[in-house]
This record gives C-alpha cells, structure tokens and sequence, in this order.
C-alpha cells in the first residue's frame, strides 16, 4: 500500500495540548491508519515485542511478548499476528483479552530501528490477532545498541512488591532504558487509545525519590503521543529491563508532568514527569534474552543525569 500525505492522522486533542504546552505547532501527525510496507517486514524480524494493555482498572500494563523471529506476520496492511501469549505470572496477563486495546513498539536494538502500531486485539486463541488502527515510525534517538542472544535460563517465580525497595531502585537508576505504557481519556474515542514507548538516557537519568520516579524529558519527535496521553489520563506503566539476567520490573503509577523545570533539570531536559509508583512487580529471568551493550545513541551522550 502506497504511503500518501492524505493518508495521515490528526493528532488527537491531547497531544495538541500538550504540543502547544512545550511551544510546539502542531498539524498532521505521520501516523497511518495501516501499516506500511516497510513496517510490515520489520515486525516480522523481531523477537521481543513491547506491549501496553489494561488491567481490570483500565490501568495501562507495560509487558513484552517474546519468540523467535517471524513470531509477529502481518497478514495484511491492518493486522498483525503474534504467535505468542504473556509468560505465566506476567501481572499483564489478563489485559491480553478480545476486545482489548493495545499499544504495541518494535524496536531493534542492534540498529536503532523502532515502529510502533496501535489498536485492539480482535482474537485470542495460540496467540494474538490485532486490528491496527495507528501505525508510525519513530527516530533512532536515545536508543543504545545492544547485541541480543537468547538465554536457556528458567524465569523465576513473580514477587510483588509492596514499594520500591533498594533492589529495584538500583535496577532503575543503573537504567540506560526503559518503556512507557499510556493511554487516552476514554472521551477521546477511536482517535486514541493504547500506546507503548521507549526512553533512553545515560544511566542515572531516571531519579528515585522513595516511590516517586523523577524522569527528564529530552528533545524528541515533536509527536507527544506519550506526554500528551498523560495530560489526559495520568495513569502510566512503566517496564525496566536487566538485559543481563533477563529480570523485568513493572511499575504502575500516576504522573505528573513539570513544562519549565528550569534548573531543577538534568542538562538537556526539557520537562520533567514525576511518577508517583503504586504497584510493582518482580520477574526474575522473565526476559528469555540477554543482552550485550554495544554503544550510546550520539544523542544520549548530550543528556545529564540525576
């Protein structure tokens, strides 16, 4: 399917705002109700997918769905098939359901590459059939290269958490990545819903204080399909990866979002979002790979830290 102007989406009235809110103009989105061609060929090169569902709240869950390469097809421009479900014990679980929205990012870590797709889960059976209702690429920015291998190693039993405790604080503040599940205000419709992203920094460029996560907001696409997601509804999830042992750690909690942080900033931040955490959990060895740091984004070199 040919890729034409007249194709794009509006930005929705969130990400208006929030455009307007950092001195932005705003105007069409790049986002397709289809996915192009050349996004079709790089889902089905992938072998983690990056996940953003509900929970029974309506909270958004960030999770990753895993397998080999060609796990993920797209049988046509508006669907993807994941022949793969979430791990048992994944708290995301159960948001993986028909009729469910969801937010999806492909990213490639050995190329910087990332696309991500939106929209609603239309069947549940081996694994996933979603109907893609936003489709968009993404710039390679503040991606670090890793090279990714799978690991044999058996994931470990799910602990939940009660608060942030210095095990998962190190874990986050030796972070060089992490991902960001959102969601819009129910009023917005069909122009919104489910959408899963990436934030790179230098480690240290995520702060905790107590249970509160202190992110910097450097430049970026200029999209604000995140920040703007947040303006609406300030629920958001938050997946850490140890790509060297493979154990995740999921967050769930509210945010709130700082426009002119001034000198309370890292250099080359913008805003700040302030997470407020309220639920987390631990997977030990739940990511089935690992993975061998190669280098910064140059843009990541440009970023403070805490």
């Amino acid at each position: 399917m040919a890729s034409d102007p007249m194709d794009f989406l509006p930005f929705h009235a969130d990400e208006q705002a929030a455009q307007r809110l950092a001195g932005q103009r705003t105007g069409l989105a790049p986002i397709r109700p289809f996915l192009p061609e050349q996004h079709r060929a790089f889902f089905s090169l992938l072998p983690y997918l990056f996940t953003a569902t509900p929970d029974a709240a309506g909270w958004p869950m960030a999770s990753v769905l895993t397998g080999a390469p060609g796990f993920v097809v797209s049988p046509d421009p508006a669907t993807l098939a994941i022949d793969a479900l979430p791990r048992d014990g994944d708290p995301a679980g159960s948001g993986f359901a028909a009729g469910a929205g969801i937010g999806l990012l492909g990213i490639d870590l050995a190329t910087r590459r990332r696309n991500r797709a939106n929209g609603w889960i239309v069947a549940r059976d081996r694994g996933l059939t979603v109907r893609i209702a936003q489709s968009f690429g993404n710039c390679p920015q503040y991606i670090q290269t890793r090279g990714v291998a799978l690991a044999a190693k058996e994931a470990g039993p799910v602990e939940t958490l009660s608060g942030l405790d210095d095990a998962a604080r190190d874990l986050i503040e030796s972070a060089d990545t992490f991902f960001v599940a959102s969601r819009s205000r129910a009023e917005l419709g069909d122009a919104g819903g489910f959408d899963m992203s990436h934030r790179g920094g230098r480690p240290g460029f995520v702060g905790t204080r107590g249970d509160r996560l202190v992110i910097p907001d450097f430049r970026g696409n200029r999209f604000f399909n995140t920040l703007g997601n947040l303006l609406g509804d300030p629920r958001a999830g938050l997946l850490f990866v140890n790509f060297d042992t493979g154990e995740l750690l999921q967050l769930q909690g509210s945010v709130t979002i700082d426009w002119q942080p001034g000198e309370a900033a890292p250099d080359g931040a913008e805003r700040l979002w302030r997470v407020d955490v309220q639920r987390a959990w631990r997977r030990p060895a739940a990511f089935p790979y690992r993975a061998t740091f190669g280098s910064y984004a140059p843009s990541t070199l440009h970023t403070g830290v805490w």
